[in-house]
């Protein structure tokens, strides 16, 4: 892997690992800027893979948390309720993101005016929800009822359209069920646990064939940045949304969208 090479893997994983767990879709990012640099990975295996290192930042930082949760459960139904709900939202996108794979990966995840498109239109929704939302009745992510985590789970799988973004589907999902906006961001975390190690392991089994060493060390490049910048962004982004709310994403994604709109029908 040469130098230039280097750099364009070190980029797209920091562009991963800031964007993953906000809601501007990380995914829509990586493939506008593979497309703008020319970048391109077998079967898009790249993009996919270093989500993985964002899954990991998570799993670091809620190590405890999750611990603590499994530890209980054998005698703690809030605990078993917990994982039930997420599991029970991590199926919907299970088995439409297995029928579906082969379509979203040939055809979706290779249209760059459609993902600039959605940037746009997600961008747009979330701005308005982020005002229209209904009064919160759960303010614990721990807490959601298994019921409103499977509507959840249901959502979720509008991301597997580039560009929708899997935390922004989510978020406004949780928030239009009545979450606050601190719960509605810690669920998704939850959430984007089973559901990115799942679409690891899938696209790493679908895609085994076209897999070759060189294409290794690009990801794992991409991967270890996606980890270290992914665990400052959490950090941070409970913070900023209980404050904030996500306006301010609503915005960022209408603008890149917007740009990369442009530019695609001037033929770049």
């Amino acid at each position: 892997m040469d130098i230039s090479t280097t750099i364009v893997a070190a980029l797209l994983g920091l562009l991963e690992g800031l964007t993953e767990f906000i809601p501007v879709s990380s995914t829509g990012h990586i493939l506008l800027a593979g497309h703008f640099l020319g970048f391109d990975s077998a079967g898009k295996t790249f993009e996919v893979v270093i989500q993985l290192g964002a899954v990991l930042a998570i799993l670091t930082l809620y190590s405890a948390k999750l611990w603590a949760l499994f530890r209980d459960a054998p005698h703690d139904p809030a605990a078993r309720r917990t994982i039930l709900s997420v599991l029970i939202a991590f199926l919907p996108a299970v088995f439409i993101g297995v029928l579906a794979h082969d379509f979203i990966k040939t055809v979706l995840f290779e249209t760059p005016k459609l993902i600039a498109i959605m940037l746009i239109l997600g961008g747009i929704v979330l701005v308005v929800v982020d005002r229209i939302a209904p009064e919160p009745k759960y303010d614990d992510a721990m807490k959601f009822p298994i019921p409103m985590a499977l509507k959840i789970g249901f959502i979720q799988c509008l991301a597997m359209v580039p560009g929708v973004s899997r935390s922004g589907a989510t978020i406004v999902g949780a928030l239009m069920l009545g979450a606050d906006k601190r719960a509605a961001a810690e669920f998704s975390f939850f959430l984007s646990m089973p559901t990115m190690a799942g679409a690891f392991a899938y696209d790493l089994y679908k895609n085994r064939d076209v897999l070759d060493t060189s294409a290794l060390s690009e990801i794992a490049v991409g991967f270890v940045i996606a980890f270290i910048s992914a665990v400052m962004v959490v950090r941070w982004v409970l913070s900023y949304v209980s404050r904030h709310g996500y306006a301010l994403f609503g915005w960022w994604r209408i603008i890149v969208g917007s740009i990369a709109l442009a530019f695609l029908s001037f033929g770049f």
